[in-house]
């Protein structure tokens, strides 16, 4: 493919970025806000990182500078399917631009074809849980013979499809300590809507002790204030399981929305 004639863009700025107030700087607003809050010559200006040095013939151009006359030098319409004209662009066409070089143009090109690549990814099917039976059937062979109590936590979509399982707490034969704090902290770092946390009991029996009782009712009252739905709270005995969502022991519960 040909480029199109060169049209330098107009300078936005007439000073090198590193001269910007910090908030205004492309790497703090990536680290702040997110890549989306940048445009297409920011986001290239961080994979570009230097621009031309000035001479005795011409000023200095920043690295932002640089990556609006990629985009130009590649879009015969003001910008328009530019990124996709240098994705698929040749290394030497690249490095036509001037302050792209053989190493600028690599690092451009990965970038670009990682992002390619993670859009042709296919998700991956979530497994869906959606109710206590299908908890205990997905736990028990797993968690019914530990020696020690064992608490974890499932952390699932809006439709209950199982984002990830985190053991929260490990104890002894008769107990466990955990607090509501390290329940949320995970339930948040993953972004879930909701939560089923289930621990065992080594001898068996699924009757829920004073301190399950506690505990689960500082969760209840808990996720209403943070937000992460608790589904359920579920013990794995031997070939049996107690359920405080289905005993009616929650706010929520499988299908039910929280009562505020």
């Amino acid at each position: 493919m040909h480029a199109v004639a060169y049209r330098p863009p107009p300078r936005l700025r007439q000073f090198a970025i590193k001269d910007w107030p910090t908030h205004d700087r492309p790497r703090e607003r990536l680290r702040t806000m997110g890549a989306r809050s940048l445009s297409p010559r920011e986001l290239l200006a961080l994979l570009i990182e230097t621009g031309i040095p000035a001479t005795e013939d011409r000023p200095g151009r920043s690295a932002l500078d640089v990556a609006g006359d990629l985009l130009a030098w590649f879009s015969p319409h003001e910008g328009a399917e530019s990124l996709r004209r240098i994705m698929n662009a040749s290394f030497a066409a690249l490095c036509e631009v001037p302050g792209i070089g053989p190493a600028k143009a690599a690092k451009i090109h990965a970038a670009l074809d990682l992002g390619r690549r993670a859009i042709e990814e296919a998700r991956p099917e979530l497994e869906r849980l959606a109710s206590a039976r299908a908890v205990y059937d997905r736990m028990r062979f797993s968690m019914r013979d530990l020696p020690q109590e064992e608490f974890r936590l499932l952390l699932l979509t809006l439709n209950c499809d199982l984002l990830r399982e985190v053991v929260v707490a490990r104890g002894s034969l008769t107990g466990c300590g955990i607090t509501p704090r390290e329940v949320f902290q995970a339930a948040l770092a993953e972004n879930a809507y909701g939560m089923v946390v289930v621990h065992n009991h080594p001898s068996g029996e699924t009757d829920p002790s004073p301190a399950d009782r506690a505990f689960t009712h500082q969760l209840d009252q808990g996720s209403l204030v943070v937000g992460v739905q608790l589904l359920d709270h579920v013990i794995i005995g031997e070939h049996k399981y107690f359920s405080f969502a289905e005993e009616g022991q929650l706010s929520a519960g499988w299908g039910v929305a929280p009562r505020r």
